[in-house]
């Protein structure tokens, strides 16, 4: 792994003139999008991977982006779950000239039980994370927006990974929902405690986006809740069921980015049993991963009440 001080004065270098570009620039075209925002995941995962990532956030540096996600994945599975690497990670994610969010993994701390990862108890992993990277009601980043996270409001819930914010008109939601299987064999009752608190996250999201007349929401997790087969799928079963329910009440657009599986994709495979087709308000967007270090630009226009997103390659 690169050492962490040398990358992080070179970040800080790169960083900088990023930032100096980007005021520089001219004022975009009337005829682009109303806004648009970069996801990003599953990486870096090596010490390769780490000096890419580097030049990656000094180019979102000088993109014009209302924010940077992170879906997930800071770290490969195999790599130690330390806190020197956690800390090192926020450090490089602070460095982002706009506000960052940031949405754990499973290799940021479901996988960290393995002995190449540190041999880690999870549980104790995620509460590190959350003491790391979602102990304010705010994003990360020099620009940081406000989030409300679940753990505040009238039935708070110890879930401070769970965050909405809105842009615009459109509703930003994360959960905690990482690849693999959603921790649902390993500890059946921790997956079931949150599960239940993501499932009601969201449909708390839809009742307000619905009650504020939101064109769109937008709900951000690590997993690839498409790829489990077999019993691994009961992870992702009830998830599945809530947002097939709220997308069908909610009359605008509704998008799920998430990483996982490493192939950056932009589909609808949420089909509604019933009818046996696809949900048409429902767009899946998948970003890249490693060992492809690259992020999407997802655009958002509106025309009048409705409100329309694209995704591209950023890079």
């Amino acid at each position: 792994m690169i050492a962490f001080a040398r990358v992080a004065a070179a970040l800080g270098c790169c960083l900088v003139l990023g930032c100096a570009a980007a005021e520089r620039g001219a004022t975009p075209p009337r005829s682009e999008p109303v806004f648009a925002f970069a996801a990003l995941g599953d990486t870096p995962y090596n010490a390769d991977e780490e000096a890419r990532f580097i030049g990656m956030l000094a180019e979102l540096n000088r993109a014009n982006l209302a924010f940077v996600v992170h879906i997930g994945d800071f770290k490969s599975g195999q790599s130690e779950c330390s806190d020197e690497l956690f800390r090192q990670r926020l450090e490089w994610f602070e460095y982002s000239r706009h506000p960052f969010v940031f949405v754990p993994g499973d290799n940021d701390w479901t996988d960290c039980w393995r002995g190449s990862a540190g041999g880690y108890q999870p549980a104790e992993r995620l509460v590190r994370l959350r003491e790391l990277f979602f102990a304010q009601p705010r994003s990360l980043g020099q620009r940081s927006i406000e989030l409300a996270r679940q753990t505040q409001g009238a039935s708070p819930q110890p879930y401070p990974e769970h965050a909405r914010w809105a842009h615009r008109q459109v509703l930003f939601v994360t959960l905690n929902v990482p690849g693999g299987d959603n921790n649902f064999s390993r500890d059946r009752a921790e997956f079931r405690a949150r599960d239940a608190a993501a499932r009601s996250w969201l449909r708390e999201a839809f009742r307000l986006a619905r009650a504020k007349k939101f064109g769109g929401v937008v709900i951000m997790m690590q997993a690839n809740p498409w790829a489990a087969a077999g019993p691994r799928r009961h992870g992702f079963a009830p998830l599945l069921e809530t947002l097939l329910a709220e997308t069908r009440e909610f009359p605008g657009e509704v998008v799920l980015i998430h990483g996982d599986t490493h192939r950056y994709r932009v589909d609808r495979p949420l089909v509604d049993p019933e009818t046996r087709r696809r949900v048409p308000n429902f767009t899946r967007i998948e970003v890249y991963g490693s060992p492809n270090v690259r992020w999407v630009r997802v655009s958002v226009t509106e025309d009048g009440e409705r409100v329309r997103f694209s995704a591209e390659p950023g890079n």
